[in-house]
């Protein structure tokens, strides 16, 4: 007998079918005559024939026409939704998907292994594992170490020893000791009562960051979990069974405990979980569609999934790599801007910045060398404007390498202490089987992602403000010689003009389409090859300003740009090209490997072309 499961206003029902040949219609009236049979107010309807409704795959939120059968329509088991009109614009209405659902029903699941160890994770690794690029498989050390460290925890139990957090109490708690036969419950309880979060609940993407981090801290072995309940965890990841875990919450001090006790629930059967079979649904039956069973805990294992800083690191992981990527391509479209506005490379010089050898500033430098260098990449623009009596650009423009520089140090101090705490173990008490004992300790404590990502906030401002300052000299037709606000007949079109002032506040991609409408009025003469390339990217998805139009659309496209990489794809294989061909500067720069020595090596000297 086939068997949906739907959901109905937030709640959801097995409903059992006993002919195929019935109708979408008919599973979406006995889903509601159900919903109303439970409710003592009968839900708000007088009767089922009251009820007017829509239903829709839970997968993809596809429509299904109700007089559809069920055997053409949908599969055994699956997941379907009934949408009671009126319910969509209520502030009630949950829907069984996250935001962003085009994004899901388009998973595939993939079929490459990361081998997770607890020691070599790094941020693009975990980026993609919330992608859902990946699946997960211990390492056979990583197994060694995780079974070692329970032998310890079963020793504990055995001889009846009291410690904190497995025969015992939790945090005010701990010196009441739990009775050997109340130790499993103990655990459950704990999950229970600390999954006390609000809000909406991570996107897919996030708690499978989230949930692949804390795997790999299991996976360090310091944690007591059984071997067997931690690849009960990697098959839910593998299956993409994602438990709701509320944005708010956590409060880092204690580590993330709400936000991981969520994310322990659903593993255990409890709360809601998402699929991108299912969507949202009961744990219990998402799993059950999967073919998994819920983790039965033993000691210490609640204790052992919620211990930690996961929730912080994994959305700091994101965000250390959205910064890179903005940051690499901030250079590219601030070199555009400079273009436009007919500067000089001349404050890009090597031995300048030799002077002062911060890494990013001299990475920074050397970016701008590669896209604007004129015997490497001829540029009609400059040619244009060799013998104009200007002595220096604006500070927007020349400053670019040390501004744009400590961001990207910044950025690279900031990966550092994440990359540390995406391999760090971070559980309270920490299991040492070498030692054969556990430690109370406060490796739990949130402060150092925390803090570092303050930091990252003040860092990539920096990247907006400058921004929206070389924005300002587009616009402004004294310091651009441009047309005011980079369009025609200004007064009956008014440009760039508020788009402007909302760079002021947000956007980078402003100042790529500023840029690139700037090279508009200084045709037909031409860029060098890179930022052609950046120009012809640009148009291929926003068409010149000729008159206003509605500009949101322009500027979410060139978002979206930014936001994929596009920009660095464009550019980046001219930058290391000229990187290889220029020596010394083939090879980049690391913390390590990085030196005054290597700064003092004969520079290349910047073609007189590029002079005001």
């Amino acid at each position: 007998m086939p068997r949906y499961t739907v959901h109905v206003r937030g709640e959801w029902l097995a409903v059992p079918c006993q002919d195929a040949q019935l109708t979408v219609g008919w599973l979406g009236r006995e889903a509601v005559r159900r919903y109303i049979k439970n409710k003592p107010d009968n839900g708000g309807f007088a009767s089922v024939d009251d009820v007017h409704f829509l239903v829709r795959r839970c997968k993809g939120l596809g429509l299904l026409d109700n007089g559809d059968r069920l055997e053409v329509a949908l599969e055994d088991n699956e997941f379907v939704e009934v949408v009671i009109e009126g319910d969509a614009m209520s502030p009630d209405f949950i829907p069984s998907q996250p935001e962003g659902v085009y994004l899901y029903s388009k998973y595939r699941e993939p079929e490459k292994y990361i081998d997770l160890d607890g020691d070599s994770l790094t941020t693009e690794d975990l980026v993609n594992l919330g992608k859902g690029h990946y699946k997960i498989k211990l390492t056979p050390t990583a197994e060694k170490r995780v079974q070692k460290s329970r032998e310890v925890i079963d020793s504990i139990i055995e001889e009846k020893t009291v410690v904190y957090g497995i025969t015992t109490g939790f945090g005010k708690f701990a010196r009441t000791v739990i009775p050997i036969n109340k130790l499993q419950e103990l655990q459950v309880n704990l999950v229970r009562s600390h999954s006390s979060g609000v809000g909406k609940p991570l996107i897919p993407e996030r708690c499978r960051m989230l949930l692949a981090l804390r795997i790999n801290v299991l996976a360090k072995g310091y944690s007591g979990i059984s071997l067997e309940t931690l690849k009960q965890v990697i098959e839910m990841f593998n299956a993409s069974c994602l438990p709701y875990v509320p944005e708010k919450g956590t409060v880092g001090a204690s580590g993330d405990l709400a936000p991981l006790s969520h994310l322990a629930l659903g593993l255990i059967g409890e709360g809601k979980m998402w699929s991108p079979k299912s969507g949202w649904a009961d744990a219990k039956y998402v799993l059950e569609a999967h073919g998994l069973k819920p983790v039965i805990l033993k000691p210490k294992e609640g204790l052992a999934l919620i211990n930690g800083t996961q929730m912080i690191t994994s959305l700091g992981c994101e965000a250390v790599e959205r910064a890179s990527a903005i940051a690499r391509q901030a250079d590219i479209v601030a070199a555009l801007t400079l273009e436009v506005l007919k500067g000089t490379t001349k404050a890009f010089d090597t031995d300048i910045h030799a002077l002062r050898p911060h890494r990013g500033q001299i990475e920074v430098a050397f970016r701008f060398r590669s896209l604007l260098d004129s015997d490497h990449h001829p540029s009609e623009i400059a040619e244009s404007h060799r013998f104009c009596d200007r002595v220096q650009d604006a500070y927007t423009l020349r400053c670019c390498p040390q501004v744009h520089g400590v961001v990207n140090d910044t950025i690279a101090f900031v990966k550092n202490i994440i990359t540390i705490e995406l391999n760090s173990a971070t559980d309270n008490p920490m299991v040492f089987a070498s030692r054969g004992e556990t430690i109370s300790g406060g490796n739990f404590h949130g402060e150092y992602p925390a803090k570092a990502l303050d930091y990252l906030a003040i860092g990539i401002h920096e990247l907006a403000a400058i921004s929206e300052r070389r924005i300002e000299r587009l616009c402004n037709p004294s310091l651009s010689e441009l047309p005011a606000f980079l369009v025609a007949e200004g007064g009956l079109n008014s440009g760039f003009m508020i788009a402007h002032c909302t760079a002021a506040a947000l956007v980078l991609a402003i100042e790529l389409l500023a840029a690139c409408q700037g090279i508009e009025f200084l045709r037909p003469l031409k860029t060098t090859t890179p930022l052609e390339k950046v120009y012809d990217l640009v148009r291929s998805v926003v068409r010149p300003w000729i008159k206003d139009r509605f500009m949101a659309p322009d500027i979410e496209a060139a978002h979206r740009l930014l936001l994929e990489q596009k920009v660095w794809e464009v550019a980046a294989p001219y930058i290391e090209k000229y990187r290889m061909e220029h020596i010394p500067e083939s090879r980049p720069l690391s913390p390590t490997a990085f030196s005054l020595k290597f700064l003092h090596k004969k520079s290349t000297k910047i073609p007189e072309t590029e002079d005001l």
